[in-house]
């Protein structure tokens, strides 16, 4: 593992970003997790992106739902991802496009749709980005000091079982930090 920090703090050397490669190099892992290996501060760690998962797959159980789950990083970047067995196949990358939406936009997917009908603002907003998602079900995934460290997308339901079972897992994510 030295061997690799020393690269990577060698290319950052080299590419100018000292003081971000001191910060990854000190950097300590984030509540309730052991942070093994190198990961940016600010980021949802594997275990935070678990626990949204199983938050939101209580929540689908509970509303005897079928979900696909996905959790991406601070950056957008897919992070985890779970398809309950029998959730639709059409659903998966719907909820891999919710996350990214919250994450890319930093807002809840619900508050896209009035923006985004026929004569709006950002109607059309839809088809950039390789598709964006407009409807609710994507929501941000915040620390406790309100930072965004990703998001989580849920599809495979009704709209509002889509957002209740997204919130769920946002909420036991912000709960961990407690």
């Amino acid at each position: 593992m030295k061997k690799n920090s020393a690269l990577f703090l060698a290319f950052c050397l080299g590419t100018g970003t000292l003081a971000f490669a001191q910060a990854i190099k000190d950097a300590k892992p984030n509540a309730g997790s052991p942070g093994y290996g190198l990961f940016l501060p600010g980021d949802i760690t594997a275990d935070l992106a678990r626990i949204a998962i199983n938050a939101a797959i209580q929540k689908a159980q509970e509303q005897g739902t079928l979900m696909n789950i996905a959790i991406v990083d601070a950056g957008g970047n897919l992070k985890a991802f779970s398809r309950m067995d029998g959730a639709f196949l059409a659903s998966i990358d719907i909820a891999i496009k919710k996350a990214k939406t919250a994450r890319g936009l930093n807002m809840p997917t619900s508050q896209l749709h009035d923006a985004s009908v026929p004569g709006a603002e950002l109607y059309g907003i839809e088809v950039t980005n390789n598709g964006l998602v407009i409807f609710g079900g994507g929501e941000l995934l915040k620390n406790k000091d309100g930072i965004i460290i990703g998001a989580i997308g849920v599809s495979g339901s009704s709209v509002a079982n889509d957002v209740a079972a997204a919130q769920a897992g946002a909420a036991a994510v912000l709960e961990a930090w407690r």
